[in-house]
């Protein structure tokens, strides 16, 4: 991945980042990884564990941020998310797994959008 792609994928993870925060969200992890595969971003509530897949687009020529977000990339999350819960000791409540697309300083999030 070029630096440049590596530069956009974090400045969409800072906005959704803060798009999380600024609704009263508490992030646990940001770019969690395991031998499997990353996790964007974890937030939680305190009541349910929340999962996010970003995707940031600098335009939508390729299709739209949320596109990408395939049934095989959404079912990798799935996993990645149930690695992320063991390693972590286990997580009581439910678990929410959201997807969120920017582009420029627009950022949409889809709560359990899988």
């Amino acid at each position: 991945m070029t630096a440049r792609r590596q530069a956009l994928g974090r400045y969409g993870e800072d906005l959704v980042e803060r798009w999380y925060i600024e609704r009263g969200y508490r992030v646990l992890d940001r770019n969690w990884r395991c031998p499997a595969g990353e996790l964007d971003l974890v937030v939680t509530d305190g009541t349910q564990l929340v999962v996010c897949e970003v995707k940031t687009r600098s335009s939508d020529r390729f299709g739209t941020g949320f596109e990408a977000i395939t049934a095989r990339k959404q079912q990798q999350v799935r996993r990645l998310a149930a690695h992320y819960v063991r390693q972590r000791g286990g997580w009581k409540g439910p678990v929410r797994f959201d997807a969120a697309a920017v582009m420029g300083r627009n950022v949409e999030v889809l709560s359990g959008a899988f």
